[in-house]
């Protein structure tokens, strides 16, 4: 997942050097906090991605990194599996007009970007207390009386 620096006029997008060659990309990705123009959250980023990857890497339901062009703009997307993601909207971008990335601190991001910047950047998982990931219902088999 994607790491997200959050400071008072800047949104960094890092990328570990995987995420880099599947995306294609060379750097990080900068959006001026003013720039932000909308910020969703997602348990499905798939239905988000419009267009066809140009260039990047795309196996349907495992992963999409890089860019996706469409008659609607630019986006760039780090999705892994169907984990929860944050659908950023952006306005006036030099490269993009939508971000799409899988990662857990959706709900810290939307709180920070809230809150007066900070002077320092920060990761967006110290801004915010932790969430803790929901539990799913444990499924047993249902037990048969022994035949007599």
């Amino acid at each position: 997942m994607v790491t997200l620096l959050l400071d008072s006029d800047r949104l960094e997008v890092a990328l570990s050097p995987a995420e880099r060659v599947l995306s294609r990309r060379r750097g990080n990705i900068s959006v001026p906090r003013a720039q932000i123009a909308k910020v969703m959250l997602t348990e499905d980023a798939w239905i988000w991605l419009r267009g066809v990857p140009s260039p990047g890497t795309a196996v349907p339901g495992i992963v999409a990194m890089g860019c996706w062009k469409s008659g609607n703009g630019v986006d760039f997307a780090v999705v892994r599996g169907r984990r929860p993601s944050v659908v950023i909207d952006l306005e006036g971008h030099d490269e993009f007009d939508r971000l799409v990335l899988t990662t857990r601190h959706g709900v810290q991001l939307i709180q920070a970007l809230r809150l007066d910047g900070a002077d320092e950047a920060a990761d967006v998982a110290d801004i915010a207390p932790p969430v803790p990931p929901a539990k799913r219902p444990r499924t047993r088999p249902a037990r048969t009386a022994p035949a007599t």
